[in-house]
């Protein structure tokens, strides 16, 4: 599966944030809860307008995206 078939971008939605195709719910939204130990069955029971395939394609584009991008994380304690 790619996810290029399932997270979109438009300008006119969520001002351009990458979405699931015919939704407003964005790859920020969906990672956010999965970061805050939702499981994908809590997903999918609350949002039903998504599948098993959407939450897929959105972890696969943040990874792509974290692949072409390179991070220098702070330490926090020196912050």
């Amino acid at each position: 599966m790619d996810w290029r078939d399932r997270i979109v971008s438009n300008p006119d939605i969520l001002v351009g944030k990458p979405c699931v195709k015919g939704t407003r719910l964005s790859v920020e939204l969906i990672l956010g809860w999965l970061a805050q130990g939702w499981t994908h069955e809590m997903v999918l029971a609350s949002y039903p307008q998504l599948g098993r395939d959407d939450i897929l394609a959105a972890l696969g584009f943040a990874a792509e995206k974290l692949r072409e991008e390179s991070y220098a994380l702070l330490d926090r304690e020196a912050a």
